[in-house]
């Protein structure tokens, strides 16, 4: 159930299941009656629900809910924008089972109504909402009503989360088949509630033909391919991630990033030090291991051993030609390179130089930039569009994985996959936790970890081990935190 279709896809699914001998009807009445079900559920003695209806599918959704709602008991009030007679389709049939008054979609209809139905506009709604609807919504935010939306909120974007105007902000939100991008992508993500997937009849066999590339991230689309330790195994075999310190002056975020390739298993990590760094960083170092260098030069030589498999640069590493330097020699090495902060930043203006030294590397790179970074790198190569989109452009301009961090971080591969984070809580937004991100994917690249499913654990994980930890967090603990995550995820897994 982790696949993520667009409201395109969606709408083949269903012609798909129509197609294939499901009548749309049968859909239809199956999405009401799980609308009402969920009302049902979460407020069993509410009296009155304002079942709020628009001019399309949703709208007919929501004749089904009202029917059965009132077959449970409860009093319905039923609003419509437009009429009945303009209605079209399985929506005009539906609506012609509902025997009860239909009221115009005005602030009057929530009067009395303890829980209101959302079944004005469906996933596919991209321009602003306003007249009588946008009235509607903004009586209905007023009234601090609780919502329960069918598909999405009326007012957001199911493929790109974003909301063009007002919008609805439901307390649940229930979908259909599968979850939507829109769902989990800011703004969106705030407005629906706890989302709920009902299961409609449509076959998951369908699923083959759509063919759809994004995914919410979780263990289930990566697990398999964990690289847990064997008995048989060895720290050599687990690979060996080197992290590259800035100078003596930030030293502190290349620790934090050798800490986090430790923690998620890499068998060695050394931090590769410039000299005058060397006596800060070697103070506070035990089981990383520390290799003075100087300049890029000194970084090729000693990436010359090719056990040294995966490398980090980027956090404290300095913004500047002779970083851009410093990446290029890694780049030009057989190891898995992971490019953060200061690598991305001091390629500003100048994202077209370290493409090329990208193309053509049969070792992965995984860019990992906040937004200010994606957009210094990227814009305009990467264009506009929802994060799903732009992260997706940019693996594809760049040839490398994209980790787009944030509250909702998309991570996507050169070859079109993409998946969205949906675990990481806001004490997460701490100074470091970028730094110990970036140590996590190398780690688990050092460990050959495919890079598009390295990339997502390490997202999950960082994710899990603040969850983990809570309130209070600081960069520090996040891998002190993984050690319990990853022991739960061996217990699940078997």
């Amino acid at each position: 159930m982790h696949e993520l279709l667009t409201t395109a896809e969606m709408g083949r699914a269903d012609r798909l299941a129509i197609s294939g001998g499901l009548p749309g009807l049968m859909l239809m009445e199956k999405a009401g009656r799980a609308v009402a079900d969920e009302v049902v559920r979460r407020f069993p003695d509410a009296g009155t629900v304002a079942v709020l209806c628009g001019p399309g599918n949703n709208g007919g959704d929501g004749f089904v809910a009202a029917r059965h709602l009132r077959e449970r008991g409860y009093g319905v009030r039923v609003g419509l924008l437009g009429s009945v007679e303009t209605l079209k389709g399985d929506a005009q049939a539906m609506a012609e089972l509902w025997d009860g008054p239909v009221a115009p979609l005005d602030p009057g209809i929530l009067e009395e109504a303890e829980v209101a139905v959302d079944a004005i506009f469906g996933a596919g709604l991209t321009r602003a909402i306003d007249g009588a609807a946008a009235v509607l919504i903004a009586a209905l935010d007023a009234a601090d009503m609780p919502v329960i939306a069918v598909d999405v909120p009326s007012g957001v974007d199911g493929t790109t989360g974003a909301m063009a105007g007002i919008a609805a902000k439901a307390l649940a939100t229930v979908t259909f088949f599968r979850r939507k991008p829109g769902h989990l992508l800011l703004p969106g993500r705030l407005q629906c509630g706890e989302v709920r997937v009902a299961d409609i009849g449509i076959p998951d066999d369908v699923l083959a033909e759509v063919a759809p590339a994004a995914w919410a991230n979780a263990p289930a689309l990566w697990l398999d391919r964990f690289p847990w330790p064997e008995v048989s195994g060895h720290k050599y075999g687990r690979g060996h991630a080197v992290v590259v310190s800035g100078g003596p002056r930030s030293t502190g975020a290349a620790r934090l990033g050798a800490r986090g390739a430790l923690r998620a298993g890499a068998g060695l990590v050394t931090l590769a030090s410039p000299r005058a760094a060397f006596p800060v960083n070697a103070a506070q170092l035990t089981a990383v291991m520390i290799a003075p260098f100087e300049g890029a030069k000194g970084l090729a030589r000693m990436l010359g051993d090719r056990r040294k498999n995966a490398v980090l640069i980027g956090p404290g590493a300095g913004v500047g030609a002779a970083t851009r330097n410093q990446v290029k020699a890694l780049l030009g090495s057989e190891a898995a390179v992971v490019l953060d902060a200061d690598a991305l930043t001091s390629f500003e203006g100048r994202a077209a130089e370290l493409f090329d030294a990208i193309a053509g590397r049969e070792a992965p790179v995984a860019l990992t930039p906040h937004d200010g970074e994606f957009a210094r790198l990227f814009d305009p190569n990467a264009g506009t569009g929802s994060r799903l989109e732009r992260a997706r452009r940019a693996a594809q301009v760049s040839g490398a994985g994209i980790v787009l961090k944030g509250p909702d971080t998309v991570i996507a591969d050169p070859d079109g996959r993409v998946a969205i984070n949906e675990n990481a809580p806001p004490w997460l937004a701490t100074a470091g936790s970028g730094d110990v991100l970036a140590g996590f994917v190398a780690g688990l690249l050092a460990q050959g970890m495919a890079a598009f499913e390295a990339a997502c654990a390490a997202v999950w994980l960082h994710g899990a081990a603040a969850e983990a930890f809570g309130p209070g967090l600081i960069a520090e603990d996040l891998p002190e935190m993984l050690p319990g995550v990853l022991a739960q995820l061996l217990e699940g897994s078997g």
